[in-house]
């Protein structure tokens, strides 16, 4: 049995977003607003994007509100 290389099958943009939600994905990032050599912003981005189990859904959904405080 043969496989056939990654290059001569089509692979939609939906299919490969699916494939990498499913596993989660890590992005990192810097971005630093300068002027005259002189940064003036840094921001650094690290984020996780990974999918939620359906049982923590139903955790959520199913645990109870917080009563805001008495006046």
């Amino acid at each position: 049995m043969s496989v056939a290389p990654c290059t001569e099958r089509p692979v939609a943009l939906i299919d490969l977003l699916d494939r990498l939600l499913q596993g989660g994905v890590v992005l990192t990032g810097d971005l630093v607003l300068s002027i005259a050599d002189v940064d003036l912003v840094r921001i650094d981005l690290r984020a996780v994007i990974a999918p939620v189990a359906a049982s923590a859904l139903s955790q959520i959904s199913e645990a109870p509100c917080p009563r805001p405080p008495a006046v």
